[in-house]
Order: structure tokens, then sequence, then C-alpha cells
């Protein structure tokens, strides 16, 4: 008896230690980086009539703001950001700093992790959003009654020393690269929150004070050719939790698409060109007078398309309050006093295209 007891708790043992080890292969099988082609949209991509992009009628010849960091002008660098941030929540940057070079590294070295063997990506599968870093799908395939055509890579990026040992180690460049490109957006950032504080009447240093020691994260995005485009979204409409985002697009693929007057617009791709759109927190900060602007991601059928998205984010503890030069009698705050943490937590526990998430801090709601 003792015997047999002792085979079948083995044998238990044996099972559960496969199950999980198989456990990873199997949820990756989800990633579109490695399931085989499709000639026609899997039905759980497939948007409802009234959800489908409408490609047809997008504005493709949209003048978007390009404002040159270079310029000696550094007054009316100031005016056209704020100006920028006020009429669409998004510009797009050049001279910003950052070396093409290293932009053309990043997008390499991203595409050659999504080609990387299913048994390799497995390593780094998760559809937890809590994890710092997690190979995932879709948005959140949890909570989700309809896939997105994406997969993604999510790293946290500060501080480096904490967060790359648990990188990717294949390619072998990764590690280096992806570190690199994370320090030079970084400072990028912070020029940028300079700018967008001055341009508020505030301190140059206001917006980094109030957001603490700022956290940043990274979202590799992969979007497969896709057969029917027309059906689905690579990321439908949606603002950004964060406080602000730097957004690498591929330089040979369009599909990011922002929301401004009702319309849908195509920001095509630029010559060594970053876009920057202002995130939720941003929103709030300045008492609604800048926009977190709504953006998506469509895809096609022809080519695949990368991207790679930093975010810049407050301290988890820090409290969210515009700043008593922009509330007035005339102009109370829009939004009651939050932590980040709270407002990521919220963020995360929804789908990404329900309500702007900030309309659930409005200071009427908060009673």
């Amino acid at each position: 008896m003792f015997s047999l007891s002792l085979s079948l708790s083995l044998s238990l043992l044996s099972f559960s230690l496969s199950l999980s080890l198989s456990l990873p292969s199997l949820m990756a099988d989800q990633l579109l980086s490695t399931a085989t082609h499709h000639r026609t949209l899997p039905e759980n991509y497939v948007r409802p009539e009234s959800q489908r992009p409408r490609l047809t009628q997008v504005i493709t010849d949209a003048s978007i703001p390009i404002i040159d960091l270079g310029s000696p002008d550094k007054a009316q660098i100031i005016s056209q950001i704020g100006q920028a941030c006020q009429s669409y929540g998004f510009f797009q940057v050049v001279n910003h700093g950052i070396d093409t070079e290293l932009m053309v590294k990043m997008m390499t070295t991203g595409l050659e992790f999504f080609r990387l063997p299913p048994e390799e990506k497995a390593k780094l599968y998760s559809d937890d959003p809590s994890k710092k870093i997690r190979l995932s799908t879709s948005f959140n395939v949890k909570k989700e009654l309809v896939h997105n055509w994406r997969d993604y890579l999510r790293l946290h990026c500060y501080p480096l020393e904490e967060y790359v040992p648990g990188w990717p180690s294949n390619p072998s460049s990764f590690k280096e690269v992806v570190s690199t490109y994370c320090q030079q957006v970084r400072g990028l950032g912070f020029r940028l929150l300079g700018a967008i504080s001055l341009s508020l009447g505030l301190e140059e240093d206001f917006i980094e004070r109030a957001l603490g020691e700022q956290e940043q994260h990274m979202a590799i995005n992969y979007y497969p050719k896709c057969p029917e485009p027309e059906l689905t979204y690579g990321l439908p409409a949606h603002t950004d939790p964060n406080a602000l985002t730097v957004l690498l697009q591929d330089s040979d693929v369009a599909g990011l698409q922002v929301l401004r007057d009702g319309k849908w617009m195509a920001v095509d791709p630029k010559p060594s060109a970053l876009v920057i759109n202002i995130g939720d927190q941003l929103q709030a900060l300045s008492n609604g007078r800048y926009n977190s602007v709504w953006h998506r991601a469509v895809v096609n059928s022809n080519k695949e398309r990368m991207s790679v998205a930093s975010f810049l984010c407050p301290c988890n503890n820090v409290i969210i309050s515009p700043p008593e030069k922009l509330v007035s009698e005339g102009s109370p705050a829009t939004y009651r006093r939050y932590t980040y943490d709270e407002y990521y937590k919220k963020f995360w526990s929804r789908n990404l295209d329900d309500e702007h998430c900030l309309e659930l801090f409005k200071r009427e709601k908060a009673f």
C-alpha cells in the first residue's frame, strides 16, 4: 500500500511539474508572432460593425505639428509646444538629440526579438499586467472579449540596474541597445517636461518635481500583417495613463492615428522624428488645459509594423493635483486628488477602449 501511494504521489508530482513547465509554451501559442499565417481573421479578433476603424474615412494629409528642438529660439519652442499640447495633445519632434543610428538599432533589435523561436519567447510570456517584464499579446487577454492584432514586450526601465538583468539576453545586443535608448529617451522626456512646465507659466522643474521619482516603462510593439485590417485594430482608441509618451515609429509603415475634432488623422512617419503625446497625468496636472489625446493603431495586409513606446510615469505614491496657479474661482480643479497607483490600477482593470479613465476621477464623481 505504501509503495502504491508513493508511486501515485510521484506520478502526480511529475505530472504537475510537466504541466508547469509546458504552461508558458501553451500560453505563448497565443502570440501572433508565433502563430501560423492566417488567410482570414480569426473570429475573436473581429470587431462589431459599429466599432470598426472605417479606414477610408481617415484624414491622410493632416498638418501635424513638427517642432524643431534644435532651434536657437527657445521661446518659440516653448510656445509651439504649448500650442500643440492645447490644440492637439500630441506633436512630433526633430533634432531631439537621440542618434538616428540608435533609433534604427532599437527597431532592428525589437524585430529580431519577435522573430525568435517560440520556445525562446515562451520564457517571458505572461498574462499578468502587474509583471514588470513580460511578453504578451493584444492588451488584456484575461478580460477582453475581442483581441487586438498586436504582440508586445513590456519592460520597466528605471532604475536600469534593477531591471536590465531580467531583460532578454537574446538577441545578444538587446540589453545594450535598449538600455542606451532608454537613457536617452529619459533625458529627452525631462527636457520636454521642462518646456511644458514653462508653457503653462510654471517653474521649469515644476512638473518633474510634482511627478516625483518617475518610473519609466517601454512597450516594444509588433503588428504582423493582417488578412482583414478593416475588421480589427492593432490597438483601439485609448489615452495613455502615464504623464508623457515618446513614440518611435516604423519609418516605412504607417499605423498611428490620432483623434482631433471628431475625425481620425493618420500620423505618417517622418525621417528621424519622434511622436510625443500628453498622457492622462499631464491633463490632470494642467487642470485640463492640455489634452491627453485619443489615439489608436491600425494594421495592414501588406507589411508588418514595429513601434517603440516609452512612458514617463509618476512615482506610485505621488499625489496628482494641479498647482494653485492653474486653479481659480472661475477655473476650479477638474479632478479630485489621487495617487498614481490608484489611477494605474483603475486603468488596467478596464478595457482599453472604455470611457476616458480620467472621467472616473472628476470631482463630482468623488463624492
